[in-house]
């Protein structure tokens, strides 16, 4: 793939989740600390639901081309110009005299940036050779991390300063970026057939009758569960050891994004080399070590012993999302990959976010050790099912 495509793709995935990681991190920090209730605080949370459903819409993003600005080119131009346009619309708004109208744009946001992130992954899967997919999914994973660390970390660090209508600027100026490049872009021509409408939806089924997706599924709600029940953990670990939240968010949200994104991208370039089965195994292993560490944080909350619990978690955790991402690009199909990719991430979405949600209540009545004790149980359980892993066949890629 050409260097254009390369820096193309981590602009993408950096810009998609930008303006959203503020909404969903930063708003609600914003809102509470300008004396709003916390029923309105929560709905800034369930802006973060608008992914796991973008399935329901993905066939559309296969099935409708743009003529000569392409495929996905013109799906991508169209929800960038979005973006851009809606965050510019939301800095001219009070965030709180104009709660509603922010709100209802920011659900806009959420919306395009989930159609976005549709058509980055299906332009990913037919640009992506085989042998690059690791690598591609490495960027992605990193290219997540590094827009929420600027969404929700460093234009909130910088919201004091530059106010609401400056925060929105930047974000809108940040997301240009890619629109810029997709302008000097021209994407190759497909040969794969569009499906008819109902069959493009169809793929909701079919996609699951394939030789092989039973052993798929289970691996798409293992290796999410054990890593969310980890997580769910930490923050609330960390409070209850008496950590002010400042340090919380420069431990969790920065340093561990930073390890997290220099794993994923070592682990992309790792997966180059080495067979899917193998690197799955490896995936759910290292992971599982990954959330062991984390009874350092629940256990210790000492400073130091703690933040390494987190760092450790996040070297073992993004390693096996890049693994399982790439995974997921092997099994979508040439005619329908924006949606055979978005189907399967949205199981695990869903995986996570439930695991999550459960976590809580398990911890009450096991504590935060018997939580990830659970979560490593999953991990391991995730390896076993590696061990039978199967390459799609040919019909597939």
């Amino acid at each position: 793939m050409s260097r254009q495509a390369w820096l193309l793709l981590g602009s993408l995935y950096t810009t998609q989740y930008m303006g959203l990681g503020f909404f969903v991190v930063a708003l609600a920090a914003i809102l509470r600390d300008r004396g709003a209730a916390l029923e309105t605080v929560a709905l800034a949370y369930m802006l973060g639901l608008v992914w796991p459903l973008k399935a329901l819409w993905a066939p559309l993003v296969d099935r409708v081309r743009f003529g000569r600005l392409g495929h996905y080119r013109g799906w991508l131009l169209a929800m960038q110009t979005t973006l851009v346009g809606l965050l510019l619309a939301i800095g001219t708004c009070d965030v709180m005299a104009d709660f509603p109208l922010v709100y209802a744009l920011c659900l806009a946001v959420a919306v395009a940036s989930a159609t976005q992130d549709i058509a980055v992954d299906g332009l990913a899967c037919s640009l992506l050779a085989p042998a690059e997919r690791g690598l591609g999914n490495g960027l992605q994973i990193a290219g997540g991390l590094v827009g929420n660390l600027l969404g929700g970390g460093v234009v909130l660090m910088a919201y004091p300063l530059i106010g609401w209508a400056g925060a929105m600027a930047v974000l809108a100026g940040g997301t240009s970026v890619s629109l810029i490049q997709l302008l000097m872009f021209r994407e190759p021509e497909r040969s794969a057939r569009t499906a008819s409408t109902l069959l493009a939806f169809a793929r909701f089924l079919t996609f699951w009758r394939m030789p092989g997706a039973g052993r798929l599924i289970l691996l798409l709600l293992l290796f999410p569960m054990g890593s969310a029940m980890a997580y769910a953990v930490i923050t609330p670990a960390l409070v209850d050891a008496g950590w002010p939240l400042a340090r919380i968010g420069l431990v969790v949200n920065v340093a561990g994004s930073l390890a997290g994104l220099g794993a994923a991208m070592a682990t992309g370039w790792w997966l180059g080399r080495i067979g899917r089965r193998t690197a799955l195994i490896a995936g759910a292993l290292v992971q599982a070590a990954g959330v062991l560490a984390v009874l350092l944080v629940v256990c210790d909350g000492g400073t130091i012993l703690a933040g390494l619990g987190v760092l450790l978690f996040f070297l073992g955790y993004n390693p096996a999302s890049t693994i399982l991402a790439t995974l997921m690009m092997d099994w979508a199909a040439q005619d329908s990959p924006a949606t055979d990719y978005t189907l399967q991430f949205s199981i695990t979405q869903i995986a996570g976010m439930g695991t999550m949600t459960a976590a809580a209540s398990v911890a009450g009545m096991t504590g935060y050790g018997g939580v990830v004790g659970l979560a490593v149980a999953a991990s391991l359980a995730a390896a076993a099912v590696a061990l039978g892993y199967r390459a799609p066949g040919p019909s597939v890629r």
